[in-house]
């Protein structure tokens, strides 16, 4: 049973076609020969919002929005594999944003971007596309029965 009041909807509507949105574009900058810093920042975006959505898609909020916290949230919403965990993870050690006290912004390798656009593929092969054909429905019958 999916309780509507529990999730945003659209905000999971938002966050999922940013994520889509983001990641197409990553791919359409390698395409073009874009640099690999570019491709890597986009796609990094692309997956923050897969995990948000993700979250969104199950009424959770995430405590933070690095790549620990948001994984912190999935993994006890869905299964992700340990090797995608950790990949993700990896991630807040180029993005150490977060931390007042040990602020840095790691430079990418080539060999990250490639990593990260296939993390924004793993991660969107997880949203169950049952699960939000059901999210929606419930959301259509809900706006209709408020009407």
């Amino acid at each position: 049973m999916i309780d509507i009041n529990v999730i945003d909807v659209e905000l999971f509507e938002e966050d999922y076609r940013s994520a889509k949105m983001y990641h197409h574009r990553a791919k359409q900058f390698l395409e073009e020969g874009q640099c690999s810093s570019v491709v890597f920042n986009v796609a990094s975006v692309a997956l923050e919002n897969y995990l948000i959505a993700l979250c969104d898609l199950y009424g959770v909020e995430p405590g933070n929005h690095n790549y620990t916290c948001l994984m912190d949230a999935v993994e006890e919403l869905i299964d992700v594999s340990p090797a995608l965990n950790k990949e993700i993870r990896s991630l807040d050690s180029i993005f150490g944003i977060c931390s007042l006290e040990n602020y840095h912004h790691g430079v990418p390798e080539l060999s990250d971007m490639d990593r990260v656009l296939l993390m924004c593929q793993e991660v969107e092969d997880l949203f169950d596309q049952t699960r939000i054909a059901a999210v929606r429905a419930a959301f259509s019958k809900h706006q209709q029965s408020s009407s």
